[in-house]
């Protein structure tokens, strides 16, 4: 009986531990929702390693941040993709090199050096086509990029027939392997990326000047060549220490993405790396998390995920270049150049009536609707959305029986409108020798487009006119030989 007890006790602790038993299954693919205490054990790093793992990948983010965005300046971000799979023939021969010669194949150092010879093997040949054929860049990119992971997985397959063993551990090159990072992987990751940082530290004015004006830079005597090569470098030594992480099909994204989301939140440049390599960091930590708390997902994948969905954000409300920002600056616009032919149109069509009514009596001057339509080619709809913008700012009062008539401020706003316009025009027409039938532009502020003696010039022009209350007359009715071009 006490047998029976103890088997029978066994048999339900194995029970309750097996999925099959406890409620679930063996073939259980499903997700679960991490529970609380994971999720803090999580932030606070408790676990060895997930610390392990979430700090390496979060300095590895940094690190490819930074040397990211100079890449992405100097339009070769591409060149990452290309440099992580021309890595990968180098590796091969790496196992294959140190088997022959008696060593551990799947020594971690001599895989790295492979693919940092192989790497810059790949970067050299993208050079050389680019300087020696008249084929662009991006073909030189996607004939090393094809060419190199071709002969890689090749290489792959002559490993896999060798007698000293397989190829099983070089594919976790290709995808990554994150989860199974250890301390001195995090410390190589460490030492690496604090390397770069102190390089961009040291060259960030050089690399600065590289990346926006490379023809300055040479006549001032700096070494293109030897700054080119530094920064190629720093892609090299970011890619190699990345492959253990998030793999070289995935390593591209790293360099890639963060820069690219950060450019739609400044345009300064050191504000630029800060963010990027933040948007990197924070790509790695999250990414990395949440692979701990959810087992069954990719952490190189889920890294690349939380990158896009960071660059998602960044593209809709960056405060820099984000689409809701211009999305919003651009309705701003067409509601300013609205309201501006709104009113155009307004004083125009009761100004021949100006001169016989008093000032006090010219808001009783109205225009019907279908007066303004006819003054521009606007539709129906986009009128009346103009005209409950100016009624809403007090410069149109609207009236289905009465028409629409401006109010004083809406006479004040209008003159200035018009003003401009035809200050505008008249420069045109008597410095840009355009006919006056096809001067028509937008009026805007004069003193965005002339200098303060050229407004002086135009208003001397003006002073033989009889304005009405500083409106000049249309230009288009000026004169065949443009009286006062001669004084100009």
């Amino acid at each position: 009986m006490d047998r029976l007890a103890v088997v029978t006790a066994a048999f339900l602790c194995v029970a309750s531990a097996v999925p099959a038993f406890a409620g679930g299954s063996l073939t259980d693919t499903s997700i679960h929702r991490p529970a609380w205490p994971e999720l803090w054990r999580l932030v606070t790093l408790h676990d060895y390693n997930t610390r392990v793992v979430v700090l390496g990948v979060t300095i590895l983010g940094i690190a490819a941040g930074l040397v990211g965005t100079f890449m992405l300046l100097r339009k070769r971000a591409l060149m990452g993709d290309a440099l992580s799979h021309a890595t990968l023939p180098g590796i091969g021969l790496a196992f294959i090199v140190m088997s022959a010669m008696g060593f551990s194949g799947r020594s971690l150092p001599g895989l790295l050096l492979g693919a940092t010879l192989s790497g810059s093997l790949g970067i050299g040949g993208v050079l050389f086509i680019r300087r020696f054929s008249r084929l662009k860049e991006d073909a030189a990119l996607g004939i090393v990029l094809s060419v190199s992971f071709g002969l890689g997985v090749a290489v792959l397959g002559i490993i896999q027939k060798m007698d000293t063993g397989n190829a099983a551990g070089l594919e976790s090159f290709i995808y990554g392997k994150t989860a199974s990072m250890l301390r001195s992987d995090a410390t190589l990751i460490a030492g690496a990326a604090g390397v770069i940082v102190l390089a961009c530290l040291v060259l960030f004015k050089e690399f600065a000047v590289l990346c926006f004006d490379q023809d300055f830079a040479g006549t001032q005597g700096w070494p293109l060549l030897a700054l080119d090569a530094v920064m190629m470098a720093l892609v090299v030594i970011v890619t190699v220490i990345g492959l253990q992480a998030v793999g070289l099909i995935l390593m591209v994204a790293l360099l890639v993405i963060p820069p690219a989301a950060a450019r739609f939140w400044t345009n300064h440049l050191g504000t630029l790396l800060l963010i990027s390599a933040a948007i990197g960091a924070v790509s790695g930590y999250f990414g990395a998390g949440l692979s701990a708390v959810l087992p069954r997902l990719p952490a190189g994948a889920i890294i690349v995920v939380v990158a896009s969905f960071l660059f998602g954000i960044s593209l809709l409300f960056g405060t820099a270049r984000g689409v809701v920002l211009r999305w919003t600056r651009h309705l701003q616009l067409q509601n300013r150049i609205t309201r501006q032919h709104l009113l155009r149109a307004l004083f125009e069509d009761v100004e021949p009536q100006l001169d016989f009514v008093a000032p006090s009596s010219e808001a009783a001057v109205s225009a019907s609707f279908e007066t303004l339509r006819g003054k521009r080619s606007w539709s129906a709809r986009a009128l009346r959305r103009g005209l409950r913008s100016a009624v809403r700012d007090g410069f149109v009062q609207f009236d289905r029986r009465d028409g629409c008539r401006l109010t004083p401020a809406g006479f004040r706003e209008a003159r200035k409108v018009v003003r401009n316009h035809r200050l505008w025009e008249l420069f045109l027409i008597t410095h840009a020798d355009i006919a006056p039938s096809h001067v028509d532009r937008d009026a805007d502020q004069l003193e965005h487009v002339l200098a303060p003696d050229m407004v002086e010039r135009l208003e001397s022009l003006l002073a033989a006119q009889d304005l009405h209350e500083g409106v000049p007359a249309s230009p288009h009715a000026l004169p065949a030989s443009r009286p006062g071009s001669e004084t100009l």
